[in-house]
Parts: C-alpha cells; sequence; structure tokens
C-alpha cells in the first residue's frame, strides 16, 4: 500500500526486521545454559566480546556507507531512488551511530567504574 510518495510495505518490512532484531537481542534468560557451556562462554569471552565490537562497528560503517552512497545518488538525480528511500537510510545509520555512541559511553563509563574499585 502506498500513501502519496510513501512506500508503508517498506516501513513495516523495517519493523518487522527492528522487532527480529529486538528478538535475537532479548537476554538469555529465555534459553538456559548449562554450566559447562557457561564456562566455555567465560574462557572465550574475550575473543567473541573483541570480534562481537569489531563486527558491529563494520556494520555501523557500512550503513554509514551505504546510506551516504544512496544519498548522493538521489542528489545526482538518479530516477531509481526516491526521496523517502534516502531519508529512511539516513536515519537508519544516524540511529545506528548514536547506538554506538551510547554503547561506547556505557563501555567508558564501565571501565572508569573498575579503575576507581579498591584493590
Amino acid at each position: 500500500m502506498s500513501i502519496g510518495a510513501i512506500d508503508t510495505s517498506r516501513i513495516e518490512a523495517m519493523v518487522a526486521q527492528l522487532k527480529t532484531a529486538a528478538a535475537r537481542a532479548s537476554p538469555a534468560s529465555a534459553n538456559p545454559i548449562s554450566d559447562s557451556a557457561l564456562q566455555t562462554r567465560q574462557v572465550t569471552g574475550v575473543a567473541d566480546f573483541q570480534s562481537i565490537l569489531k563486527t558491529s562497528l563494520d556494520q555501523v560503517n557500512q550503513v554509514q556507507l551505504q546510506s551516504q552512497q544512496l544519498a548522493q545518488r538521489f542528489e545526482m538525480g538518479d530516477s531509481t531512488v526516491s526521496l523517502s528511500d534516502a531519508m529512511i537510510s539516513l536515519q537508519k545509520s544516524s540511529i545506528a551511530l548514536q547506538q554506538t555512541i551510547q554503547v561506547r559511553n556505557k563501555l567508558v563509563s564501565a571501565y572508569q567504574e573498575i579503575m576507581a574499585m579498591g584493590v
């Protein structure tokens, strides 16, 4: 369904993607983990955190680059790119960057708390 120049099916698809991402990010309490699996995760936790952080930063970078390219294509008059597509892409990249900044702030805060602890 299209309202004016906005394709609502794309918005509905984006909402479905957000719900799927939220379901994946839900706490692990829904999936009980055995003690041995927990110990294995703790041993490999450093490498997992590093790889997850790098992957997340790469994904944010990719979203930023894609939105920039889409905006440039729209500015150059590419008829295959609509204004709504460009604006949605720019908003996605903005939200991804804001999320990354918030995660960074939480990590810095946690680091400062750990450094302030007495030994």
